[in-house]
């Protein structure tokens, strides 16, 4: 998924959708650790796509405290 769908999202999607990353990460380090991993780049997608979702969290949340600064 990339950052451009992410935006469009609402803040309790992403939440969501990080929560269900962190689960997907967590079972592929299961899998490799117990040697039934085939795809081991599938750790690092993981990881990367639950990053960009805590970034526009955290890019949402900044803005969201501006706006009501502003006002």
């Amino acid at each position: 998924m990339n950052a451009k769908e992410l935006h469009d999202k609402t803040p309790d999607q992403l939440r969501e959708e990080l929560e269900n990353l962190k689960k997907e990460s967590f079972n592929l380090r299961f899998q490799q650790a117990t040697g039934q991993m085939e795809n081991t780049s599938g750790i690092k997608t993981a990881r990367r796509s639950a990053a960009r979702v805590k970034t526009i969290l955290n890019q949402k949340a900044a803005q969201a405290a501006a706006e009501t600064t502003a006002e």
